[in-house]
């Protein structure tokens, strides 16, 4: 059972723990990717046109195709097998899911609000993040924090399902219905699609209205959100499955996580840095302003990882779980999936859209706010456990 008290014997950790510079540094990289990109945009304003000229649906075909590329190794590395473990965590798992599917989005969604209010595309941006919960980066938190391996492992294969079946309806209410109904708008209005707008004066002059009431809704409908769903997490998720239990069944299960996992890995990086360098490509003009929205959408992110963390760290603790299950759950909850929140927003709202900006913002905030809570996590470990775990080694080391 994973449940148990937090007097209960816990086994001492002395594994090394390292953590690749690749992930390490991952502001930096994002920080070189946009600087590249702003460069080339300036050297070559032409790059988004040749990047245009093949589509795959709304998005250009290099583009969707790097987007796949980044979901695949996250959702291939998923140890789906996991799931027979849920009748073991029935404690965790209810837990999870509220702080995961309930306060998660709840709380990022109030939080863009309340920074926000005159922002409609980065409040959006943030939003689609808060919906999106990890499934990737948390297995690397947990273990620095030395976290229970076998509860995350579980975690990260129910969030990887659940995604399938409930993000499209969540995100359709954070970013339709609940801003309709703030701004007072019909949510029929709200999913009207632009191209009505215009050949409407009726429909026209009501937008006017609600404009000058300061009232504002965003015209995306549940359709244009599970089609990108479907694409661009229901492709890889079917691939990374099927992949799984092929390799598996042909290779063993080491070689499949110590030879092929190590392989494909990186490419997850370079499908990120290559989606920012053609993000930032087009907005050479707003070069003057990249860094002041950087930081607009950085300081809700920080709150949002913080208040997170802490609420589900002391929920849990309260309720009597040990360390390594109270640390898994709190990562897990404080933890989200960048790469699906980038390809929802790239597939409905576009490459060059504040929705898009605000999700890539999210990665460059995670890595150094999330390694300064495994570190308040291991204190915590200290202060509120009887029986502390070993504090780990964190070895920097380049992947190989």
């Amino acid at each position: 059972m994973f449940l148990q008290t937090r007097s209960s014997g816990v086994a001492t950790l002395s594994r090394e723990v390292k953590l690749g510079l690749l992930d390490k540094y991952l502001t930096l990289w994002i920080f070189l990717a946009m600087a590249l990109g702003v460069s080339l945009g300036a050297v070559m304003p032409e790059f988004s046109g040749i990047l245009d000229r093949l589509r795959l649906d709304t998005v250009s075909l290099p583009i969707a195709i790097g987007l796949l590329l980044m979901m695949y190794p996250p959702l291939a590395k998923v140890k789906y097998e996991e799931l027979s473990r849920l009748k073991n965590i029935k404690g965790a798992f209810g837990i999870s899911l509220i702080q995961n599917w309930i306060m998660g989005p709840a709380l990022m969604f109030v939080l863009a609000w309340t920074l926000l209010p005159d922002l409609p595309g980065y409040r959006i941006g943030l939003t689609i993040v808060g919906l999106a919960r990890c499934i990737a980066m948390v297995l690397v938190w947990n273990q620095l924090a030395r976290g229970d391996g076998e509860l995350c492992a579980v975690l990260v294969a129910l969030n990887s399902v659940f995604q399938m079946l409930m993000y499209s309806i969540l995100a359709y209410l954070y970013v339709t219905l609940l801003p309709a109904w703030i701004s007072g708008v019909p949510v029929w209005l709200a999913e009207v699609p632009w191209w009505v707008w215009m050949l409407s004066p009726e429909l026209r002059f009501i937008g006017f209205a609600i404009s000058a009431s300061g009232a504002s809704a965003v015209n995306v409908s549940i359709v244009d959100i599970a089609k990108s769903v479907l694409i661009y997490l229901g492709i890889p998720f079917a691939g990374g499955v099927i992949t799984r239990y092929a390799l598996i069944g042909r290779r063993g299960k080491e070689w499949y996580d110590n030879v092929f996992m190590k392989k494909i890995s990186p490419l997850t990086l370079a499908a990120l840095l290559f989606t920012i360098v053609v993000m930032f490509s087009l907005k050479g003009g707003a070069i003057v302003t990249l860094p002041l929205d950087v930081l607009k959408v950085a300081i809700p992110l920080v709150l949002y990882f913080v208040i997170m963390f802490f609420a589900s760290f002391i929920m849990v603790w309260k309720l009597g779980f040990n360390y390594p299950e109270t640390t898994t759950i709190a990562f897990t909850a404080a933890s989200n999936n960048f790469e699906l929140a980038i390809a929802v927003c790239v597939g409905v709202f576009g490459i060059a859209s504040e929705q898009a900006f605000a999700a890539v913002i999210g990665p460059l905030i995670e890595v150094p706010v999330l390694i300064n809570l495994v570190n308040v996590s291991l204190w915590l470990e200290k202060k509120l456990f009887k029986q502390p775990i070993s504090t780990p080694t964190i070895e920097i080391t380049a992947l190989k």
